[in-house]
């Protein structure tokens, strides 16, 4: 009987776990996680934090009662110091009892996600510093938020993590103040988009500070001190974002393939340079369709796609990962935003030959009662007009309008072949002419 250990129980690990056990339950699954939770959304702790969910156990997809049930064994607070990929064997550190173990594997799955990056700024390690990275994570700083006394929070970053942890203590009636060394919120989007939701959140109270440096936190009478290149801030919370590095370090003494950043190397089919290891999620790098090359994109969509990928191959298939688009959608305050496929900045380090668009437009008719604007910007290819990316954000319509641009550049579809599809027409959902019609049919 065929033994697989799986290195790690969030969103890649289980799902690769899952199907292993859907194709032949015979098979001896074993998930060594670090942490105390399993097979939950992480992508919700922002909004838990800020009140929209008080229930956290809403996040947990599937307990550990319920992957045992199907066969597989579970141990969680288990940590994995050293591969052995010679041997086909493991060293695990079990944090419950102090006893450290070796076990041998006929398949291994690396799915160990990726750690929040702690940036070295004196004074970083106090008591009023947070982070929002795992369910642990949530459940400490949603105890301290809902504390009176946290008036001013400040938060380090503003990507997705940042911006949303912003929308949360806006949500709680908080002094929020974001501080980002870049010259843009939301660095994924372009600057058309992105502005529009900085100056949403300006509206909504919050202080944003861009081209700013964090250089050190200090003592004050009350929380701490936030010292920056240009200024001090009060705070009573500090949340840290600024970005994320993949746990991939305890592979130091293995061969296996790494990328600069520590992400490992996988081919299509989700293996490493190593036979019978495999690995995927946020410790991975993926291959990015329009691209045409390998990123490091940590998105749980991603992740649950190619760890079933990993189960399916383990278990003798030969499917090949498709690619991902770097899809993704936020909430600011009112507002949704959603981007798919290049930016501009990649369609320039590509040298590809393209152009833009920048359209407003009605998510439905203005005889219908509240129609509302989306701005879409558009980039297509120069002559073949080959849709290459897309970003829109609006107070309503968005996100799905997103995942047509999806469904179209995964297709390879072009400005004209999108833009006389046959989408739905009803006043109280779209135009006659939907916002996606015209973005593309004003592409030139």
């Amino acid at each position: 009987m065929m033994k697989v250990i799986i290195i790690g129980g969030v969103a890649a690990g289980m799902s690769a776990a899952s199907k292993i056990k859907r194709i032949d339950k015979n098979v001896e699954v074993i998930v060594y996680e670090k942490g105390e939770h399993i097979s939950y959304g992480a992508c919700g702790l922002p909004y838990f934090v800020g009140g929209f969910n008080d229930d956290y156990t809403k996040m947990i997809a599937r307990s550990k009662e319920a992957f045992e049930a199907i066969g597989i064994e579970v141990k969680l607070k288990h940590e994995v110091l050293m591969i052995k990929e010679k041997d086909k064997k493991i060293l695990v550190h079990n944090h419950i009892t102090g006893d450290t173990n070796i076990e041998s594997y006929d398949k291994l799955v690396i799915s160990t996600g990726a750690s929040v990056v702690v940036p070295p700024v004196k004074g970083v390690c106090r008591q009023e510093v947070y982070y929002l990275k795992t369910l642990e994570d949530g459940l400490k700083l949603q105890k301290v938020a809902q504390q009176p006394h946290i008036r001013n929070v400040i938060v380090i970053g503003a990507g997705y993590i940042g911006i949303e942890v912003v929308d949360a203590f806006l949500h709680l009636g908080k002094n929020v103040t974001c501080i980002e060394f870049g010259n843009h919120i939301l660095a994924p989007f372009d600057s058309e988009i992105s502005d529009v939701a900085l100056d949403h959140l300006k509206q909504k109270g919050a202080n944003i500070k861009l081209s700013e440096k964090v250089i050190e936190f200090t003592d004050a009478p009350v929380g701490c001190n936030v010292i920056t290149d240009k200024t001090k801030y009060s705070a009573d919370l500090v949340v840290m974002s600024v970005g994320v590095r993949p746990n991939t370090q305890f592979l130091e003494n293995t061969k296996i393939n790494v990328a600069g950043n520590g992400a490992i190397i996988v081919d299509r089919q989700m293996r490493t340079s190593i036979p019978d290891i495999y690995a995927a999620g946020d410790c991975a790098l993926v291959y990015h369709k329009s691209m045409q090359e390998d990123v490091y994109l940590p998105l749980g969509t991603t992740a649950n796609k190619c760890g079933r990928i990993v189960g399916e191959n383990i278990m003798g298939a030969h499917k090949t990962f498709v690619g991902a688009l770097g899809s993704a959608g936020i909430k600011v305050g009112d507002l949704e935003l959603g981007r798919t496929g290049l930016k501009e900045s990649d369609a320039n380090r590509l040298k590809l030959n393209y152009k833009t668009v920048v359209v407003d437009s009605y998510d439905h008719p203005m005889y219908y009662p509240n129609p509302t604007i989306i701005k879409i910007k558009l980039i297509y290819e120069v002559g073949t007009k080959k849709i290459l990316g897309a970003q829109a954000i609006g107070e309503k319509g968005v996100i799905l309008r997103i995942d047509m641009f999806a469904i179209a550049i995964h297709n390879e579809m072009t400005t004209d072949d999108l833009g006389m599809t046959d989408l739905i027409y009803a006043p109280p959902f779209a135009g006659v002419w939907d916002a996606v019609h015209i973005a593309c049919n004003i592409a030139k």
